[in-house]
């Protein structure tokens, strides 16, 4: 069972190797394979040159890099709080993202998108901290339920403000639908270099939580009696969270179905044991994510259709699949 996991492991990285490679090939300006596969090595300064390296390239990076956050911060957050249709926006995450993006294009005049994503992560961390700090309030511990309580009674407070200072400046209202609508494109490496180490201490995390999440899914008691210290994995999981879910959405907008759907196929493939869970969600969710905004070039050309409107019709229809197909239990 472990070699044909491993297996499925190895498939998964080539098949994200292909949608890579075809996500620098593809775009609105037709440019040959053999073409774009020679510059690739060989920055030669040519148009097609510039394309791949300063467009495509800095896209297909953030898209790896997105997806990765999605799909380990959705089976992390389905894992921590035991409910099959828990998303990384379920603890206000990204409507602390959108906040922060509100109040720099409301209030303060930010108008690039290197701008928007440190409002956007301050947004999200500090929705993060909001929402343990209500849930873990009075004498009792922060249960899961008290998590998702606290975060939707965020989430709709941070949506009744944003909702007015848009609907009172049509011009910041103009500018944060371009953002809120979820795209790769229009995002340079120095958005890529801005979250890449606040993914990679996510997915560190992440990834270190695996074996305290298996014992966490008999239950807490059982849990603490094989040893885990279920407090300090519920923080350290809401930390991991808030930072992959929180750097995602920040450099490339709301994004959804991904973190929600993805968990559910690696463990329709490969079971329930968060460490493969986890393995599988940080390839899968690229897959996805990368193939969704080729899609969306092709789909649309000359234009684009932005990657979460496609993700959004891939997304629904394969998580309606799943839910006939398999019967979602608590996890």
């Amino acid at each position: 069972m472990t070699a044909l996991r491993g297996l499925g492991l190895l498939v998964a990285v080539a098949a994200l190797v292909v949608v890579s490679l075809l996500s620098v090939w593809v775009g609105t300006r037709g440019i040959p394979f053999t073409s774009t596969w020679n510059v690739l090595w060989d920055n030669d300064g040519s148009k097609a040159a510039i394309v791949i390296h300063d467009y495509r390239i800095p896209r297909t990076l953030l898209g790896l890099l997105v997806g990765v956050a999605l799909g380990v911060s959705g089976a992390l957050m389905q894992a921590l709080t035991r409910n099959p249709l828990a998303d990384p926006g379920l603890l206000g995450v990204n409507l602390g993202a959108s906040t922060g993006v509100v109040v720099a294009i409301g209030f303060l005049g930010v108008g690039s998108a290197l701008g928007y994503v440190w409002f956007a992560f301050v947004g999200a961390a500090l929705a993060s901290v909001a929402v343990y700090v209500l849930g873990s309030a009075g004498r009792a511990p922060a249960t899961p339920e008290r998590l998702v309580i606290a975060g939707a009674a965020l989430t709709a407070v941070l949506f009744a403000f944003n909702s007015a200072v848009l609907l009172l400046d049509p011009e910041a209202f103009d500018a944060f639908r371009f953002w809120t609508v979820g795209t790769l494109g229009g995002r340079g490496m120095d958005v890529v270099v801005v979250i890449l180490p606040f993914v990679a201490a996510g997915l560190v995390i992440a990834l270190a939580l695996a074996r305290p999440l298996n014992a966490l899914a008999l239950g807490d008691q059982v849990g603490q009696a094989l040893g885990v210290r279920v407090g300090r994995t519920r923080v350290l999981g809401a930390v991991a969270v808030m930072l992959l879910c929180g750097a995602a959405t920040a450099a490339a907008g709301p994004i959804g179905f991904v973190g929600l759907a993805v968990p559910h196929i690696a463990r329709f493939m490969i079971g329930p044991d968060q460490r493969w869970v986890l393995a599988y969600s940080m390839l899968l969710a690229p897959i996805l994510l990368l193939g969704a905004d080729v899609l969306g070039r092709v789909v649309g050309s000359p234009g684009e259709i932005q990657v979460a409107i496609v993700t959004a019709f891939l997304g629904a229809p394969l998580f309606i699949a799943l839910c006939r197909r398999r019967k979602l239990v608590m996890l």
